[in-house]
């Protein structure tokens, strides 16, 4: 049969699924060298993620905080009431003490005599005339005996159900004690946890103070940036590197952290998100006067950088030389 016979002919199933595996084997090879099979490398969460992460984890831990102030709150109450039970049961304690005393001195004088020697010495030596008398006196005495037992049992009960009230406090007041050190050291660990899941807030520069609390990395750079340009001119206009106006300033500093500022102060107010004056942190833009004509980056501690106006160069200065008009965050 001629060659080309066999290249016409129908193939075997067998021969075709060892092709079809080759084939698999050699894109799944060429596919791994060009690494789109390659596991994807893990991204370290940005610092936005992480700060999503402690809102989430602090929704958590905020109830128990505030179980832990309740506690405490309930803890000072206790106490309280503690001390107005001690100024009570005190009065209570020397009245039983002074009545048990009148009972010792009966019960002393009878073990010396005995009632029956009373009651005898009455039936022998009275005069009939003076017998019912006698009689009636010794009735009167014992019921005054009586009445004193009765009273020091009634005395002694008002101060045993004062003291059980107040042991069970006490006994209460224990055990929310270990639940407090239990929260509490819940707490702390969680605090802790939360700490150490932050990044390096520290920005040393060698013309800007140590600044702390720099939560991003674009504010870090975008400090970074800014503080390496202390020295340089106030040129009116001017966006770097050799000089600077206000806002070419904060452009420039944000531009190498990867966000774009339009050379403007009146856009820049509306290109970052309000921040309250309290929750400002380094890195946030700081604008100043009604018409925010002017704008820095604030270092915290009410520090900024600037460039300030034509005859000063970019510096570092207080935010308190001129009226501020509010805080903005890029990004």
């Amino acid at each position: 049969m001629p060659l080309h016979r066999h290249a016409t002919g129908r193939a075997r199933p067998g021969g075709t699924r060892r092709i079809a595996r080759r084939l698999v084997v050699l894109v799944a090879a060429a596919a791994v060298g060009a690494g789109l099979l390659a596991a994807p490398a893990y991204a370290e969460p940005t610092v936005d993620e992480i700060e999503a992460q402690i809102d989430k984890q602090w929704q958590q831990l905020e109830p128990t905080i505030e179980q832990y102030n309740k506690v405490r709150a309930e803890l000072r109450v206790n106490r309280a009431k503690s001390k107005d039970l001690q100024k009570k049961i005190e009065p209570l304690a020397l009245e039983t003490e002074l009545a048990m005393n009148r009972v010792a001195d009966l019960a002393s004088r009878y073990y010396v005599s005995g009632p029956s020697t009373e009651l005898g010495a009455v039936l022998l030596n009275a005069n009939p005339d003076l017998l019912g008398e006698q009689m009636a006196l010794l009735d009167r005495l014992a019921t005054q005996e009586r009445r004193q037992l009765e009273g020091v049992m009634k005395i002694r009960k008002k101060y045993d159900d004062q003291k059980a009230k107040l042991d069970g406090l006490i006994a209460d007041q224990e055990k929310k004690e270990k639940q407090l050190a239990a929260k509490k050291k819940q707490i702390d660990a969680e605090i802790k946890k939360l700490e150490r899941s932050l990044p390096v807030t520290t920005v040393k520069t060698t013309n800007c103070p140590t600044i702390n609390g720099v939560v991003s990395e674009a504010a870090r750079v975008a400090i970074r940036t800014a503080c390496a340009q202390v020295g340089k001119p106030y040129v009116w206009g001017a966006t770097g590197p050799n000089s600077f106006d206000c806002s070419g300033l904060t452009q420039y500093a944000y531009r190498a952290a990867g966000i774009n500022l339009t050379h403007f102060t009146g856009a820049q107010w509306n290109e970052g998100k309000a921040i309250a004056r309290a929750d400002a942190r380094p890195g946030d833009l700081v604008f100043f006067r009604s018409d925010v004509s002017h704008v820095g980056i604030y270092l915290g501690n009410n520090q900024m950088v600037h460039a300030a106006r034509a005859g000063k160069p970019v510096n570092v200065s207080p935010i308190t030389t001129m009226p501020v008009a509010g805080f903005r965050r890029p990004g």
